[in-house]
């Protein structure tokens, strides 16, 4: 638990400091994670030269360069939340359209479909916006204790509840049978542990495993499915319109969420590319091998999904 007591106090105080003087430790952070430790550049170049051949290596070095700004940018915002105001997070992170949400999910629980894009620490902000509903944010517990709890106490500052993945299923029962409506936020673009692959994707030009449980829980439980597009409106400051995909009641088949979900994706990360977590390994599962494990026939159709069935 030392992360956790030598960080929060320092992140406290970060958050009370002056945005402009935020930037420069952002900049410092920037400076350090390009230049100095060169943290993770090998693959943010793979991903980058797989992802757009078409592009100039000039134009992938600019986008390289730009993601390390803005990645020491999260960083930064993340550390302050610790003591953000709520006028403050509500100024940074803005909804533009909160009346569509409403008409498209009414009375019923529903899934927001994020990502690892723009700031998506500040989203745990909707808690302020999402009532009568209660906001279960998913997360992935962090092998250091300490820098678990630093996390579950920022996220859930501003009404959010953050639930472990492995506990979503039971959260939502006990929730749904106490007769709660729930706003369930989903960073759905990470990468399964083989064991747990069961769909591929054709996303930014290659075959890629997506996690099925957000399409299974939504058409098991009727629950709408809404994209949110984020980006960047000047430094510090974002904003985002939800997008519905699924409408918890119209009939899909297998994997066809989730590709639209990945479809939805890759069109928000090639207009600003800077903004997604580039040095996130994707793409380190072969299709091939997987298929080739699990006995199945490769059909390369890029239309139906790619779930290989």
């Amino acid at each position: 638990m030392l992360t956790y007591y030598f960080v929060y106090p320092f992140a406290w105080v970060l958050g009370k400091l002056p945005y402009k003087v935020q930037f420069l430790f952002s900049d410092l952070v920037r400076w350090v994670l390009y230049s100095v430790v060169r943290y993770r550049r090998g693959v943010v170049r793979a991903n980058l030269l797989a992802s757009f051949p078409e592009k100039s290596e000039g134009e992938r070095r600019r986008i390289e360069r730009a993601f390390y700004a803005h990645l020491a940018d999260v960083f930064i915002e993340t550390l302050s939340l610790t003591s953000a105001t709520e006028k403050q997070v509500r100024r940074r992170m803005n909804y533009l359209n909160l009346d569509e949400v409403a008409s498209w999910t009414g009375d019923r629980s529903w899934i927001s479909a994020m990502a690892h894009y723009g700031s998506w620490e500040y989203t745990t902000n909707f808690g302020l916006y999402s009532a009568p509903s209660t906001t279960l944010a998913v997360y992935r517990p962090l092998s250091n204790r300490g820098a678990d709890r630093f996390y579950r106490k920022i996220r859930s500052r501003f009404g959010v509840v953050p639930v472990p993945m492995h506990e979503v299923g039971r959260e939502m029962i006990r929730r749904h049978r106490a007769g709660e409506r729930v706003t369930l936020a989903l960073i759905a673009d990470q990468t399964p542990a083989w064991p747990e692959i069961q769909n591929w994707t054709m996303f930014l030009g290659r075959w890629t495993p997506f996690f099925v449980g957000t399409e299974k829980l939504a058409v098991r439980s009727g629950m709408p499915v809404l994209f949110l597009d984020m980006w960047k409106v000047r430094r510090g400051y974002y904003e985002a319109r939800f997008e519905l995909l699924y409408d918890g009641v119209e009939r899909v088949e297998p994997g066809e969420i989730t590709r639209r979900y990945a479809e939805r994706l890759e069109r928000m990360i090639r207009t600003r590319p800077e903004l997604w977590m580039w040095s996130h390994r994707r793409w380190k599962h072969n299709r091939e091998s997987w298929m080739e494990a699990h006995g199945r026939q490769i059909v390369e159709d890029k239309t139906d999904g790619g779930e290989g069935r």
